[in-house]
């Protein structure tokens, strides 16, 4: 019987070593070995996001994802170029090779990760909140219910709020309406990504106003590298890095430097990846 067991269990690693082994062959790192030759990583970056990227008064790309760029390029000693995407082309900038990886408040879901390599774990989260006057004083998402909500048109969060707090949705066609109708008063708050509602406070046209509430349904963010080099050395590497960042707490601290709301999500990860014997030695 333990023979037996033990045959099985040779057998079993001899597969899995296998595997692996094949799925090494896979690899080319064709990009990897692009970047490393040339001496420098080109990321893509959003440069109409503050403050995770966006242009300064010199017209240079700067924000939390772009000092993520930067310790990319430190750790593999090489320069960096930052191009601007967008988030209707950053995944097609990256397959035609415009971009070796990108960085751009891109949520990792089911359907992109069959087109770009999202590595894990996530860097970064978004999720559903409101933005109020500061005079209002809202505390509770209870503070929503029965009372008027300015929303836009088709967004999941409309329901949510509605079902969940109570809340009374106005839903308009386009953000820039929605936001104007809460300027006029006309609801208390508006409902959407926590994220759009950051880089609107950071833009000083809404001084007046806060995201007050703890977020809800996070949707984590992820990085890309070229979908082929997910799992090879570029992938890995990727992992390594954003793994590191949440263990040091780097990401909290360009989340504090860039004034960005503190995210939960940010917190929790940092403790889910701390260093066990930090502090004992």
């Amino acid at each position: 019987m333990l023979k037996n067991i033990l045959v099985g269990g040779v057998a079993a690693a001899a597969m899995t070593f296998a595997a692996a082994t094949a799925d090494a062959a896979k690899c080319t790192n064709d990009v990897w070995k692009k970047v490393m030759e040339r001496g420098k990583v080109i990321v893509g970056v959003k440069a109409d996001y503050k403050p995770w990227g966006f242009r300064s008064e010199s017209g240079d790309i700067v924000g939390m994802e772009v000092d993520m760029a930067q310790a990319v390029a430190d750790a593999m000693g090489v320069e960096l170029e930052l191009v601007a995407v967008q988030s209707s082309n950053r995944m097609q900038f990256l397959e035609q090779g415009k971009v070796d990886m990108f960085i751009a408040t891109m949520s990792d879901r089911p359907d992109r990760r069959k087109i770009v390599g999202i590595t894990q774990p996530n860097y970064y989260t978004s999720g559903t909140n409101v933005m109020s006057p500061k005079a209002l004083g809202i505390k509770d998402w209870k503070d929503l219910a029965d009372k008027p909500v300015c929303g836009k048109q088709g967004a999941f969060y409309n329901k949510i709020v509605s079902e969940r707090y109570g809340a009374k949705i106005v839903a308009f066609t386009g953000n820039a309406e929605a936001k104007q109708a809460l300027r006029d008063r006309k609801c208390i708050a508006w409902v959407y990504d926590d994220s759009s509602i950051m880089s609107d406070l950071s833009s000083g046209n809404y001084d007046e106003f806060e995201m007050p509430l703890a977020s809800e349904d996070d949707n984590p963010w992820g990085l890309a590298v070229p979908i082929a080099e997910k799992d090879c050395i570029f992938g890995q590497f990727m992992s390594g890095i954003t793994f590191n960042m949440h263990q040091s707490g780097k990401l909290i601290e360009l989340e504090r430097k860039w004034g960005i709301q503190p995210t939960a999500y940010l917190k929790a990860q940092h403790g889910r990846f701390k260093d066990w014997l930090a502090g004992k030695q």
